[in-house]
């Protein structure tokens, strides 16, 4: 039985994707890295495509936080500061779970990148639910990136 990591979704099969690793035995993140080469506009938020999928506990979620040297040097946030994965995003049925990491140039020059480009890092998290949560066993998600609704 699996317990949490990451796999490569189907479309990105044979682009030689590499799973994301800790750099250190101390390390709390995986690094995550672009799919393929992307340019970054001024003032502008893009997503950028990382070809994996993550799967989890029930009660857990990944984290996604820009690396601080990626940022840094490129002048590059997560445009909703932390990304949460829930763990039935993974396989459902319009991205198979597709992570991908929005971002926003702060510069007022493109940002390049390139393939394998490391640019977040993913951090798996246990969390509770509240006395009162009707919706933990009945409310299933439907479909992928920004699903569970408008509000």
């Amino acid at each position: 039985m699996k317990t949490r990591g990451f796999e490569i979704v189907s479309h990105y099969q044979d682009k030689d994707i590499i799973l994301p690793a800790r750099k250190t035995r101390l390390s709390a993140g995986y690094d995550l890295a672009a799919a393929e080469d992307k340019t970054l506009l001024p003032q502008q938020v893009t997503l950028i495509a990382t070809g994996l999928k993550a799967y989890m506990q029930a009660d857990e979620y990944l984290g996604i936080h820009i690396r601080s040297s990626f940022a840094m040097k490129n002048r590059i946030t997560l445009i909703n500061s932390q990304g949460i994965i829930d763990a039935d995003y993974y396989n459902n049925p319009d991205n198979e779970g597709h992570i991908m990491i929005a971002v926003f140039n702060h510069a007022q020059e493109p940002v390049h990148l390139t393939r394998n480009t490391r640019i977040a890092q993913g951090i798996f998290y246990r969390y509770l639910i509240a006395d009162h949560d009707h919706l933990s066993t009945a409310a299933v998600r439907s479909g992928g990136f920004g699903s569970t609704g408008e509000n």
